[in-house]
């Protein structure tokens, strides 16, 4: 018999493994979030989290198939948005 434990699979990321996972440095994910650009996240006492599904569906607003594609959504630069009124919600 195999006593093994079942490896715990991380459901929520601290920015620099968010960062890792979206291919970005922390520090412009840090940006996002002042911005309100960036994927939603969760604050957990004084720790930032990303659930890994709000990661890959803030991505997801930026897939397009060609050049000519407008695509679903828009990711924002990590600055100011013109005429910025507070975080963006979803």
């Amino acid at each position: 018999m195999d006593a093994r434990p079942t490896p715990i699979i991380a459901r929520y990321l601290r920015t620099p493994d968010a960062a890792v996972h979206l291919g970005l440095s922390a520090r412009t994910l840090e940006k996002h979030r002042c911005f309100g650009t960036g994927p939603v996240y969760r604050k957990l006492g004084g720790r930032i989290v990303y659930l890994i599904a709000d990661l890959d569906a803030w991505a997801e607003l930026g897939l397009r198939c060609s050049t000519s594609d407008p695509g679903r959504g828009v990711v924002h630069p990590a600055k100011r948005i013109d005429g910025y009124t507070g975080p963006v919600r979803r």
